[in-house]
């Protein structure tokens, strides 16, 4: 059989990292088998809580990371409707929650909130972990039919054995039992009608013939349960990958409610969706060896279930920016003058040659965001003040920048030819001719130029980009200011 993964989001707004990491492993599960198929399945039946627009937000981001799925409410596929609310209106929960009744694996109930509260805090003043007896349990299945014809409000309940224990393998966390008397009997069919998280995921899972379930670490407590309805119906369980949190810090979750980045938030801060998926692949997983960056196609090779930890990752910004700046320079330099244009043109309003400040943006932007900051010296020359001459590890002061420049400034007078190639090679002679170290002459022609203690590129790029004219304008400003 080949192995069939789903992705199954609820619709409630922005796509979390940790969901989002969750789709992605479930994607490179299916696909490091070549017959491999990834279902995006859409669990709508909290009706509560869903968001409108928020099933776009979920079709585009999947599109935007490349995890192209095989099946889907957008594809179709054998085995749909992909939509859980789309399924209630065929009867087909209801059909299998009064199949599991037969079974005895679940029962109605008819018992209100009050009665079920009271028996909670007899229980909790006992000191016990609250678990509900219910006495509905004792009806028969034409009993409680006739109380359903007769117009009472019912829910439907998953039956628990009231002894013995309930074991699943998961590959992450091993070899899982508990104790059946510990597990609450959770309602499988609401009194609205709609199924649970709890029931639908499961009869879905069957239906759609899913081999890998990829969730997260919180639904382990709520496994057992999910077996004893496999087992009711003798349905043949799936693999169980139960994937440890994305933590903010070693205490909390990543959560939007504290602020912390949905997968949107961090396109609209300059993270490339390819390079983001590169580093949430490792929050949880090891690779072998040291390769830190992959495609998404060297992920699908290269991802082991077996190398996933079960503890916690914390997501670190300063880790994922350092990967984004790597996948930016990684890019040929017509894909990436593409890419950033529209960030430079924020900028820079000048006719400069904008792909050759692209090409010293890519050795120096770790975001997208971070260019238009680097560029605001090309179309006004800001003022500043000469104590940034003063730079130890340069070993500059005023007055070598004062000779730097002068000398650099006679050099550049005389040439024709403002290639970069050829300022390289005139500018590169004068620190030979002046007895001084490359950084002695370089370092304040850079700052000359562009007014700025950091810029994107170096003196020779910066006189190359603003051309003759521009250039000697600048310098003959900051020779005046200078002397003074």
């Amino acid at each position: 059989m080949s192995i069939r993964t789903r992705f199954a989001p609820s619709p409630t707004g922005y796509m979390h990292i940790g969901n989002l990491r969750t789709a992605l492993w479930a994607y490179l599960i299916a696909k490091k088998d070549p017959e491999g198929v990834f279902i995006l399945r859409i669990e709508d039946t909290d009706q509560g809580r869903l968001v409108e627009g928020a099933t776009d937000v979920i079709y585009k981001t999947m599109e935007q990371c490349g995890l192209k799925h095989d099946e889907g409410p957008d594809v179709g596929g054998p085995v749909g409707p992909y939509v859980q609310s789309e399924r209630v209106k065929s009867g087909l929960y209801m059909k299998y929650a009064k199949e599991l009744i037969r079974l005895g694996g679940a029962h109605y109930c008819f018992c209100d909130e009050e009665m079920i509260n009271a028996q909670r805090e007899v229980q909790e003043a006992r000191g016990e972990s609250f678990k509900y007896d219910d006495p509905c349990k004792k009806l028969t299945i034409e009993e409680a039919e006739a109380r359903i014809a007769n117009g009472e409000k019912f829910v439907i309940r998953q039956t628990i054995p009231e002894t013995g224990t309930t074991s699943f393998d998961d590959e992450v966390f091993g070899h899982i039992t508990v104790d059946n008397e510990t597990l609450d009997e959770q309602i499988l069919i609401k009194s609205d009608g709609f199924p649970t998280y709890n029931f639908a995921n499961v009869v879905d899972d069957h239906l759609m013939g899913i081999t890998d379930v990829v969730r997260g670490m919180e639904y382990l407590s709520s496994t057992p349960k999910y077996n004893l309805i496999y087992d009711a119906f003798n349905w043949e369980k799936p693999r169980y990958i139960h994937c440890p949190p994305v933590m903010k810090d070693e205490h909390n979750k990543l959560s939007k409610r504290n602020g912390d980045a949905s997968f949107q938030d961090l396109v609209a801060k300059g993270y490339l969706p390819g390079a983001i998926l590169n580093y949430i692949a490792m929050l949880g997983w090891s690779p072998e060896g040291n390769k830190e960056i992959f495609t998404l196609d060297e992920l699908v090779q290269a991802f082991n279930v077996a190398h996933i930890g079960q503890s916690g990752a914390i997501f670190d910004p300063v880790k994922l920016t350092s990967i984004n700046g790597i996948w930016l320079r990684n890019m040929d330099l017509d894909s990436y003058y593409n890419l950033v244009k529209p960030y430079i043109d924020q900028a820079v309003k000048g006719d400069f040659d904008k792909k050759a400040i692209a090409k010293v943006v890519q050795q120096r932007a770790d975001t997208l965001n971070d260019i238009p900051g680097m560029l605001d010296f090309f179309d006004t020359f800001p003022a500043y003040d000469n104590s940034l001459y003063v730079n130890k590890k340069m070993k500059t002061d005023e007055t070598v920048a004062l000779e730097a420049l002068k000398a650099g400034r006679e050099v550049l007078a005389k040439e024709d030819d403002w290639s970069e190639e050829h300022l390289h090679d005139v500018l590169m002679e004068i620190p030979k001719q002046m007895g001084r170290k490359n950084g002695q002459v370089l370092f304040p022609l850079r700052l000359a130029l562009s007014g700025k203690q950091f810029t994107p590129g170096g003196a020779i790029e910066i006189a190359h980009i603003l051309g003759k004219e521009e250039s000697l304008r600048r310098l003959d400003l900051s020779i005046a200011q200078l002397e003074k």
